[in-house]
């Protein structure tokens, strides 16, 4: 089991032909991903080979998800044009947009975010989830990647990894590779994301193979404090946090676009005490974290 993507995952590639895009591309074919069609609107019906595969380049995200069945698109698209990309996807009704892209306004992901709110299915709830952007996007080692992880810093096991941080997903992965992942999760750290710390702690609580969950903050907003409000009162898996910017100045945005402290409000301290009330052990280090969750990881 795993959360959003698998190795049923019928992958596309937004942004297929460019230098990232058709980078990525054979990391992830590599990695075992079914990457069954790219886009490029001025590049259709050209085919691009990669790892010892002709992949097809279409003219839009419908056409390539009539023809492939695809089910899952990530974007390598520049940032004034990740908009377009993100509502040409969400018009066509993905079921999952993978948005790497960094540097993409703030108002372009207010947007498309809200776009994919109104364009909802049977259920009730969006048809197109997003992952991002500005994020390393989904592993579920083993079976796909639709991203920019490397596949190889560890293998399949027990642990749900979400985190706010490209760099500090990979070191957590590498802490606890002698445990392996259910799925590691990087969901961005601008101020619009489309899929949040909370979406995917639900995801990991209801998947039967995720034995505990490790959630990575940072300094900004207050998703970590919602995060804490929604364990205390529905996950039972053992969870362990980290939240990165102890040592970050007041005022000062660091790294991320979200990562901002305004007075008491945002920093680390007061997300490290909402996790810990909520009865989440949290780290002052990532390796603290990593031999926190070895504490708690069920036998």
């Amino acid at each position: 089991m795993s959360i959003f993507i698998n190795k049923d995952s019928k992958v596309i590639v937004q942004g297929i032909t460019g230098s990232e895009g058709a980078k990525h591309t054979q990391r992830m074919l590599a990695a075992g991903t079914n990457i069954v069609g790219g886009v490029n609107a001025r590049k259709a019906g050209q085919v691009v080979s990669h790892e010892g595969r002709d992949i097809k380049v279409y003219g839009t995200v419908a056409e390539a998800m009539a023809e492939t069945g695809a089910d899952v698109s990530i974007a390598f698209v520049p940032p004034a044009f990740t908009k377009d990309a993100a509502v040409e996807a969400i018009e066509a009704g993905i079921g999952l947009l993978v948005v790497i892209t960094e540097g993409v306004p703030v108002q372009d992901s207010a947007e498309f975010y809200n776009l994919s709110l109104k364009k909802l299915g049977a259920d009730g709830k969006p048809v197109t989830r997003i992952i991002g952007p500005n994020c390393p996007g989904i592993i579920t080692p083993g079976e796909s990647l639709v991203g920019i992880t490397p596949a190889n810093i560890t293998g399949k096991g027990g642990v749900g990894l979400v985190s706010k941080s490209g760099t500090l997903t990979y070191q957590m992965m590498y802490e606890l590779r002698d445990l392996g992942f259910s799925t590691a999760i990087g969901i961005g750290g601008d101020p619009v994301i489309g899929t949040t710390h909370i979406d995917a702690l639900e995801a990991f609580e209801n998947d039967p193979e995720t034995k505990a969950i490790v959630m990575i903050g940072e300094i900004g907003g207050d998703a970590e404090e919602r995060a804490a409000a929604y364990i205390k009162e529905h996950v039972t898996k053992p969870v362990v946090g980290y939240v990165a910017g102890f040592t970050a100045p007041e005022g000062k945005t660091m790294g991320h676009a979200g990562a901002i402290v305004s007075g008491s409000s945002g920093t680390a301290q007061a997300k490290k005490e909402a996790l810990e009330a909520a009865g989440v052990k949290v780290g002052k280090t990532p390796s603290e974290a990593a031999r926190l969750l070895r504490e708690v990881y069920p036998a």
